[in-house]
């Protein structure tokens, strides 16, 4: 009898042991889980001069480590996304990549009960252009695009400066341009009336041809390598966008920044969950955490950019809250249009109108000659079948 219930002590103890071992396991898998983060380079606070290291108060937080990635380009990050060669868990591109990941099938529909923070979200970001159900996507941050200037090679007089001065020919040589089809394109767009948006293949070449007169003016295409140019003084004018104001600003106190009155792009780039996420319940606490106005305050403080939230606006040093450069007044956002996607037949129109804006080429040559010859090829081969039809007759 005394064996018996040593036995079944035993076997209690025994399956106490495992069953506990077995949560604590889960509990320690748990822990482990770690989520992939795509995003900008240089686009959030990492724990720098002083600043909050925000992945990882957000590990402290929910024991859920982060992968962190950069990108370059709205394009790059399409690409890896689509050819499935990795996987992650949030994503943050720009509104028209949005829309085209939308209409693609390549995002997941947000379950905002778990990301009671997005309340935080002002009404005038949401439902916007690039997700306009409001079902895919949460703010992370908005900017503006405007021109930096020299105020020493600059004509005092031409302080009211608009987008016509990238096409003045007294600041021959000292002008640099965007080098992406979009931001450039967006640009004449502006300067002559067209929608940033606009599905006519005419309007597009009206604006290319626009460019073509720009270019002899231009001293370089570029993107970053503004920063090291305006700050040394190679260049007069340079447009940009205006969350990077405050380094341009303090690297050059003789530069300036203004934003064109008659209209200029406004951007938003936002937090996604893709389709082929692997932990998406964590992907949303993650978004969850960013949209804690004390979290995206650090956040902004640091990268400089302009926040969604006026929560977290409000948090900032009145310096940078009342700056117009940051947060321009109402007159200044009625007039900025915002990116949407554009088909594909025609996004290879204006990628080739591009080319032909830098390079002066047309296209591939050996490509026209190609066509030329499986035309005569083809004019051949109906020739000979329309005579050999006649004989048989």
């Amino acid at each position: 009898m005394k064996k018996k219930l040593f036995f079944f002590i035993f076997i209690f103890f025994l399956s106490f042991i495992v069953v506990f071992s077995f949560i604590l396991y889960k509990n320690s898998q748990k822990s482990k889980i770690t989520i992939n983060v795509y995003n900008w380079g240089e686009y959030i606070s990492d724990g720098s001069n002083g600043a909050l290291n925000v992945n990882e108060e957000f590990t402290k937080r929910t024991g859920i480590y982060v992968n962190y990635s950069t990108f370059q380009s709205n394009e790059s990050l399409f690409a890896k996304i689509q050819n499935g060669g990795a996987k992650y868990d949030v994503i943050i591109p720009s509104d028209y990549m949005i829309s085209k990941m939308i209409k693609m099938d390549m995002l997941k529909k947000l379950d905002f009960e778990k990301i009671p923070n997005y309340s935080h979200i002002d009404e005038s970001f949401r439902s916007l252009e690039y997700d306009p159900t409001n079902e895919y996507s949460v703010p992370y941050t908005w900017g503006l695009v405007g021109i930096f200037y020299n105020k020493k090679l600059v004509d005092e007089e031409e302080k009211n400066i608009n987008w016509n001065i990238l096409w003045n020919k007294k600041y021959s040589g000292k002008i640099l341009m965007f080098d992406n089809p979009r931001d450039a394109f967006a640009i004449s767009q502006i300067r002559i009336g067209i929608s940033l948006n606009s599905s006519k293949k005419s309007e597009w070449l009206k604006a290319a041809n626009d460019l073509k007169q720009q270019k002899p003016l231009v001293q370089a295409y570029v993107m970053d390598q503004i920063f090291d140019k305006m700050s040394n003084g190679e260049a007069a004018l340079a447009p940009y966008y205006n969350g990077d104001a405050a380094t341009l600003l303090e690297r050059n106190k003789d530069i300036g920044f203004v934003i064109p009155k008659e209209g200029t792009n406004k951007f938003v780039d936002a937090m996604c969950i893709p389709k082929n996420a692997e932990h998406p319940v964590e992907a949303l606490a993650y978004i969850n955490f960013m949209c804690d106005p004390k979290i995206a305050a650090e956040n902004i403080k640091y990268i400089g950019y302009s926040s969604p939230e006026s929560a977290a606006k409000s948090q900032l040093d009145p310096k940078v809250a009342n700056n117009k450069i940051c947060y321009p007044d109402d007159q200044v956002l009625k007039n900025a249009q915002v990116f949407t996607a554009l088909p594909d037949e025609l996004n290879a129109f204006i990628d080739s109108l591009w080319v032909n804006i830098k390079t002066g080429e047309e296209g591939n040559p050996f490509a026209l000659i190609a066509v030329l010859i499986g035309f005569i090829l083809l004019y051949l081969i109906v020739f000979l079948l329309k005579k050999k039809k006649n004989k048989t007759v």
